[in-house]
């Protein structure tokens, strides 16, 4: 009896200097590792996060870039890291949902990894050169399907997020069109407002100065709720296809196995950020729209966008080698 009380004793310590420990965390910087290059709109979304947690954690919280292998550097980085919570993840919609469907990675989207918070997402924009005959998603597939000749749209690359929710797009209407993969944002965009090719589907944030300017027209958002930055543009949702929704996201997530309390502490100091109107501010600058969901909706959120990618992967042939 002596022997199982010592037992009991030391495990009741053990425990107690473990939720102490977990009380007193962060006791040193925190490392936010961001898969992109610096200068970018998920650098300045980890930026900001990074800010927000230092002030309200009283701690150093510091981005730390780690790009390249289309994220996957990063993530197989962080799913290897200690699970202590000094090293989180800025994940995204690409690295988490998209990329494990097209090729081989070291890391599992659902057991590497905690789910933090979303901080924020943003739409895909489909927009047409303002010489092309269609003024909405509607005119568009009734336009697509006159034509013997699919019409052709232009994307930063095979297997992006913005091409796959075309080809989302296109199945759920029932149309074909022509996918130009460009190596990048940049010089699809360029080609659409040059006239070289007639539609553009990408973030948000790229096309609103030349929307505005009236260089090219949005047409529809991929979201389930109209922008802030275009509040005039109605959802593909409204304009016939209810039920349709697309977004690009970034979010924290931690190595699994980090202790529940240091999840709940990040998910706490960083839920006030999303209605801080200057914190929200900054996000809506770069085209993001703040979220702060809580780690559970992120886990579903996970789960269901999961299922549509695979979907949309497949159905675009760019499925995993």
């Amino acid at each position: 009896m002596r022997a199982i009380a010592i037992r009991v004793g030391a495990g009741l310590f053990a425990a107690a200097v473990a939720m102490a420990a977990q009380a007193s965390w962060p006791e040193r910087l925190v490392t936010i590792v961001v898969p992109f290059p610096a200068g970018g709109t998920g650098d300045s979304v980890g930026r900001l996060t990074a800010e927000w947690l230092t002030k309200g954690l009283k701690q150093k919280f510091v981005v730390e870039n780690r790009a390249g292998a289309t994220g996957t550097i990063a993530a197989e980085f962080v799913a290897r890291a200690p699970a202590d919570g000094y090293t989180l993840f800025l994940a995204s919609a690409g690295v988490m949902e998209i990329v494990p469907h097209m090729q081989k990675v070291r890391y599992d989207t659902f057991k590497s990894f905690a789910p933090i918070s979303v901080v924020g997402s943003n739409a895909q924009a489909l927009a047409a050169n303002p010489n092309f005959p269609v003024k909405t998603l509607t005119e568009l597939v009734a336009h697509a399907k006159e034509r013997s000749v699919q019409v052709p749209y232009a994307s930063g690359g095979a297997g992006t997020l913005a091409h796959l929710t075309m080809v989302l797009l296109l199945k759920r209407a029932g149309i074909a069109m022509s996918h130009v993969a460009y190596k990048g944002n940049a010089p699809a965009l360029t080609d659409v407002l040059g006239g070289h090719v007639p539609l553009y589907i990408g973030g948000v944030y790229e096309t609103l100065l030349h929307h505005k300017n009236g260089k090219i027209r949005v047409i529809a958002v991929s979201t389930d709720k109209r922008v802030g930055q275009l509040p005039e543009v109605p959802t593909v949702a409204e304009q016939g296809y209810p039920g349709f929704s697309t977004a690009t996201w970034n979010g924290l997530m931690a190595p699994a196995g980090t202790p529940k309390d240091v999840i709940s502490i990040v998910a706490n100091a960083l839920r006030p950020a999303c209605q801080d109107a200057g914190f929200s501010a900054k996000l809506e600058a770069t085209g993001v729209d703040a979220m702060c969901n809580s780690p559970e909706q992120f886990a579903d959120m996970l789960k269901a966008n999961w299922l549509m990618w695979q979907e949309a992967v497949k159905a675009a042939g760019v499925a995993a080698q």
